[in-house]
């Protein structure tokens, strides 16, 4: 990856505490995954920026490599890698993405 493109995704990335990278836009997710990490943020009243990568090709494909994850949505807090929709949904369920979001240390799995 150049360097160029590594430091537009950090840019990126650092534009919020919670980022979601998704396909579409919260108002209107292209995908159900992306739509499903939306719902969960919405309901624990989160606040996120997003960003759509299906608007930028150069983005998507570095992003792939950066995080070592194939797949969008990708959610990160404070700069990190928290996951993809099923990893969302999982923590959301066992109460530990608030704590997260939050900025409290999650409990090990």
């Amino acid at each position: 990856m150049n360097d160029p493109l590594k430091k537009r995704i950090t840019d990126t990335i650092a534009k919020g505490r919670v980022m979601l990278f998704m396909k579409g836009n919260p108002s209107m997710p292209q995908c159900g995954f992306s739509a499903a990490v939306v719902g969960v943020l919405k309901e624990i009243g989160v606040p996120f920026e997003s960003f759509n990568i299906l608007a930028d090709n150069e983005l998507r494909e570095g992003l792939k490599e950066y995080s070592s994850w194939p797949t969008f949505p990708q959610l990160y807090v404070d700069g990190k890698l928290v996951g993809g929709a099923d990893i969302v949904r999982d923590l959301h369920a066992r109460g530990e993405l608030k704590k997260i979001v939050a900025g409290a240390p999650a409990a090990s799995a």
